[in-house]
């Protein structure tokens, strides 16, 4: 590993997860109201419960800013993959990717357990769906797919995004298998099969976050108790 290398890795962790810290649901509840969005309604400091807590404005604006901060985090990593010097064992292609992946697995660390508000944050979902579209297009659209069939039958947020979580590192395998790996064999841009196991990994590191954040809204599933989406007017 070159020093370059290493300065633009730690250089992409440290942004992804410093702009990850910046919680717009809590600054945007505390603006509106005056209270920490964590003392009201589920406790969670995300966009379902200021959409039921404080209201659809602060919801929307909660979810742009969640989405922008997501989407910002994973371009500077890729800008920062994109001009490094190229070895002779890893294509430029597999470069970008990992830096995306990793931007984007800080970035939801960040939002997740913040550094500025005592590690207490979201669940993800918002900022992982920005990753998703962002990293590849393609499988943000399955996920996206899976999500609004899940949500239109049981109006229950949690539901959808704990089984789109699960199914994200089985759609990147998919894609980045089928789509990507076996399309690009024999060309001059061939990537190697690892490039299909570490997208794989960081989309089940990114998936599994997202669950373990959601082990409330498990037990309030597995028991009946979970509360179906409902705005404060």
């Amino acid at each position: 590993m070159t020093v370059d290398l290493i300065i633009r890795t730690l250089a992409t962790i440290i942004i992804a997860y410093l702009l990850g810290s910046l919680n717009p649901a809590i600054m945007i509840t505390k603006l509106k109201t005056g209270k920490d969005i964590r003392t009201m309604g589920s406790g969670n400091a995300g966009f379902t419960n200021v959409l039921r807590s404080v209201g659809k404005g602060p919801a929307i604006a909660t979810i742009v800013f969640d989405y922008l901060k997501g989407i910002a985090a994973v371009l500077i990593g890729w800008w920062l993959f994109s001009t490094l010097t190229v070895t002779n064992d890893v294509s430029p292609i597999e470069y970008v990717k990992y830096g995306r992946y990793l931007a984007g697995l800080f970035v939801i660390l960040g939002h997740s357990f913040p550094i500025f508000y005592g590690f207490k944050g979201g669940k993800s979902v918002v900022t992982a769906n920005a990753l998703m579209l962002v990293v590849d297009w393609r499988v943000f659209l399955m996920i996206l797919g899976t999500f609004l069939i899940i949500f239109v039958c049981t109006k229950l947020i949690s539901l959808g995004s704990i089984i789109c979580a699960m199914l994200y590192p089985v759609y990147t395998l998919i894609i980045t298998y089928f789509c990507d790996y076996l399309p690009a064999l024999g060309t001059e841009n061939e990537l190697r099969f690892r490039f299909v196991l570490i997208s794989t990994g960081c989309a089940f590191l990114v998936g599994a976050i997202i669950i373990f954040r959601h082990k409330d809204n498990l037990k309030r599933l597995f028991s009946g108790e979970e509360k179906r989406i409902k705005a404060k007017k």
